[in-house]
């Protein structure tokens, strides 16, 4: 009853000449995973174990959004998730399944994910048409204009976008797919936040300016509402283009975080002192500040083929606080639509990832200290290397069907272990 009445909402679109007034809207994504077993020197305490093993999510949205004023828009997003983590969640920098929370269980949760205001402000005269889509009522808009959205959300609604790299609903499943893996951004353990950003468009360019506020503790649920005193900023800067006809785009990004976070130095020097393995959890005592930069490209070079390639870095000396264990890495890849083959709807995605570490958290885990994510009590470093090929078929319109692989070296950056092999089947419906 409930698919029947969103059916019935989304074909329905209170509108006049194109513009949207309100929408409803339902997702919902099953994705089931595999790891196959893969031999291990050692485990440690936060180690991918090496025994084969079952996981899955499941995660539901119920979405609406209405126009409340010229250029205003309000959107809520009310989600329920559960599922099975592989190890816990732990053992890798790359995670394989975006759709993964660090708060996912074995019994549905129900929280409102987004509840956010949008305004947009024209400064021109020039129509631009904006297409329906998740969270976006259609409009009109301005070639010219500033853009203002505060509330609940995730930063990367708004931040970092790829149009083949992004969502792991619908294309790549590893967490270093869906955005620069070195992005420590601002969120509470679900990917969320409260916050506020500015973009101002001027043609092909565009500026963006956000600050989302801090969980009290890294990789926690509750978030702490001093968003003057810590916080996550992030600066973008994009470009969109044409090459040979074909779409194109270039971001920069800059992020930095403040909270009280430890530094694996200070974790090293208090273990030197009393003989014991350093431990990150004994030095969290003072605030710190976290940043880096990101680059992120993608183009068309086809009529079915797109790529896009992201290298990030971050300055690796305080402990991850809202992401993953990642303090650089690149990624690239291609999404290939089904035209050659018959199934112009189907998508082909191939992406390969290096991730690495910076010096001071490669001594802190060598010397057997144990991170929120990663540790295997030592380390032969070697940077993670991730492969993902994934084939997406469109069943019905609001429906498709992936089959997805992953092959995983060095997991944890640790040659001791590894090489990892994992399958995976997702269900992905949006009416």
């Amino acid at each position: 009853m409930l698919v029947l009445f969103l059916w019935t909402a989304t074909s329905s679109y209170g509108q006049t000449s194109g513009q949207e007034t309100w929408k409803a809207g339902f997702q919902t994504t099953y994705i089931w995973q595999g790891k196959a077993g893969f031999p291990a020197r050692y485990s440690g305490t936060n180690s991918l174990t090496p025994d084969p093993e079952p996981s899955y999510s499941l995660t539901a949205t119920v979405m609406g959004g209405l126009r409340l004023w010229p250029g205003g828009e309000v959107y809520l997003n009310i989600e329920t998730a559960r599922g099975l983590a592989l190890s816990g969640l732990l053992g890798l920098g790359g995670f394989t399944n975006g759709e993964m929370a660090r708060t996912t269980g074995p019994t549905f949760r129900v929280y409102m994910a987004r509840l956010f205001l949008r305004q947009t402000i024209p400064l021109n005269d020039v129509p631009l048409p904006v297409d329906s889509d998740v969270n976006q009522l259609a409009d009109t808009t301005a070639t010219h204009r500033l853009v203002v959205t505060a509330g609940n959300l995730a930063a990367l609604d708004i931040f970092d976008d790829n149009i083949y790299s992004h969502d792991p609903r619908t294309q790549f499943m590893n967490w270093s797919l869906m955005t620069h893996g070195a992005y420590d951004y601002a969120a509470d353990a679900r990917g969320y936040s409260w916050g506020l950003a500015l973009e101002w468009y001027h043609d092909d360019w565009v500026l963006r300016l956000g600050r989302f506020i801090q969980p009290y503790e890294p990789n926690q649920q509750a978030l702490d509402p001093d968003i003057m005193k810590h916080y996550g900023d992030q600066l973008e800067v994009g470009h969109s283009h044409t090459i040979d006809g074909r779409p194109g785009a270039v971001r920069v990004l800059a992020f930095r975080n403040r909270a009280i976070m430890a530094r694996y130095q200070d974790a090293l020097d208090l273990a030197a002192k009393t003989g014991e393995p350093p431990d990150i959890g004994k030095v969290r005592t003072t605030e710190q500040i976290k940043f880096g930069f990101g680059l992120n490209i993608e183009q068309a070079v086809a009529d079915d083929i797109g790529v896009f390639l992201r290298a990030s870095w971050a300055d690796g000396k305080t402990e991850t606080y809202a992401f993953t264990e990642i303090d650089r890495s690149i990624s690239a890849g291609a999404r290939i639509k089904g035209t050659s083959w018959g199934r112009a709807e189907d998508e082909l995605f191939v992406g390969i990832v290096g991730n690495a570490l910076s010096q001071e958290r490669r001594d802190y885990l060598a010397r057997g200290g144990i991170s929120f994510f990663i540790g295997d009590g030592a380390l032969d470093y070697r940077p993670e290397t991730i492969v993902e090929l994934l084939y997406t078929l469109r069943i019905m319109k609001w429906a498709s069907l992936s089959i997805d692989w992953q092959h995983i070296s060095n997991p944890a950056y640790n040659a001791d272990r590894g090489p990892v092999d994992l399958g995976a089947i997702r269900l992905h419906v949006e009416l």
